[in-house]
C-alpha cells in the first residue's frame, strides 16, 4: 500500500480585505451564476475536471444520496464561472456557522488556468462570503493543490493560522482517480 505524506495549510481572514478587483478576462463573455438546486451528475463534473488533476478524491466517495445531501443544504452555496458559455470554475461557500463562511472547494477547470480566471473567481468568493456579516472567513490547500494556491490565497488577504501533516492511501490505487494521473510531486504508477 502506498501512502502519502500530505500538509494541509489553513488560513483565515477576520475582516474585508481591500480588493484590487481583477479585470476579468473576457470582458462581457462571463457569468458567475449560483447553481441552485444542483444536480448530482453537473456537481460531480465541477469537482472531478477541477479537482483530479490536484488529487481531490473525498467527494468521489461519496453516494449520490450523501453527495445531494450535502451539497442541497440550505448552508451550501455553489457559484460556478461561465466563460464563452462554458463552464471555467467554481467556488463552494460553507455557511453553516452565522459568523463564520468556509471555502469549501475553489478551482478551475483545466483549459481556464494561467489565463487570468483565478483572481476573478477567488475575489468573486470573497465578496461574496463578506456580503453576510461575518467575522471569519476561511480556507484549506494542501501541498498538492496548484502549486500557486497557496500565495494566491495570501495575496488576497488570507493569512496562515495553522498547518497540519497527514497520510493517506495512493487513491490512483484504489481506483478512486485514474491510476495513469500525473502529479508533479507523485511518482507515476506501474501500468
Amino acid at each position: 500500500m502506498a501512502m502519502i505524506d500530505d500538509v494541509i495549510t489553513y488560513l483565515e481572514m477576520h475582516a474585508r480585505p481591500p480588493l484590487q478587483h481583477a479585470p476579468p478576462p473576457l470582458a462581457g463573455k462571463l457569468a458567475l451564476m449560483r447553481a441552485e438546486d444542483c444536480p448530482v451528475s453537473f456537481y460531480r463534473y465541477l469537482y472531478e475536471t477541477v479537482g483530479t488533476p490536484w488529487l481531490w478524491y473525498e467527494r468521489r466517495l461519496l453516494s449520490d444520496e450523501m453527495l445531494a445531501a450535502a451539497i442541497s443544504k440550505p448552508s451550501t452555496e455553489i457559484f460556478v464561472l461561465y466563460a464563452g458559455g462554458v463552464p471555467a470554475g467554481y467556488f463552494e461557500l460553507e455557511t453553516a456557522n452565522p459568523r463564520e463562511t468556509e471555502l469549501n472547494y475553489f478551482g478551475l477547470i483545466p483549459e481556464f488556468i494561467g489565463r487570468g480566471f483565478g483572481p476573478f473567481l477567488l475575489q468573486s468568493a470573497i465578496e461574496r462570503a463578506w456580503s453576510r456579516p461575518i467575522g471569519r472567513f476561511w480556507v484549506h490547500t494542501r501541498k498538492f493543490d496548484h502549486p500557486k494556491a497557496l500565495g494566491h490565497y495570501q495575496r488576497n488577504g488570507f493569512v496562515v493560522y495553522a498547518r497540519q501533516k497527514v497520510r493517506f492511501e495512493d487513491p490512483r490505487l484504489r481506483g478512486i482517480l485514474p491510476r495513469s494521473l500525473k502529479h508533479p510531486l507523485l511518482p507515476p504508477l506501474d501500468a
